[in-house]
């Protein structure tokens, strides 16, 4: 599986959630499928995530700025959370 193509691919037709904030609320909602961190990410807000029971949590080997542009953002995204993957195949890393 290609991962940046996955992840654009959930963007395009699912529903994705940019940002520690956001993916943070997604996740006190209980909505969040899945989390992606940039190797990056800051270690206060992995912490954090891994405190949470029931989410899955995957790091992308690559910094926050690769991860935007693996989104197709021209900023820096540290964090995201995958609500639903629409026509993408990136909720197959849980079961990898």
């Amino acid at each position: 599986m290609d991962f940046n193509a996955s992840l654009r691919r959930a963007i395009k037709t699912g529903e994705v959630l940019l940002g520690q904030n956001m993916t943070s609320q997604c996740i006190e909602n209980g909505k969040a499928k899945m989390v992606v961190v940039a190797e990056n990410c800051p270690e206060n807000y992995r912490e954090m995530l891994k405190s949470k029971e029931n989410v899955f949590i995957y790091t992308f080997e690559g910094s926050s700025v690769q991860l935007g542009k693996a989104c197709g953002k021209p900023f820096m995204v540290s964090a995201l959370a995958i609500i639903n993957p629409g026509e993408s195949d990136i909720l197959s890393l849980k079961r990898a």
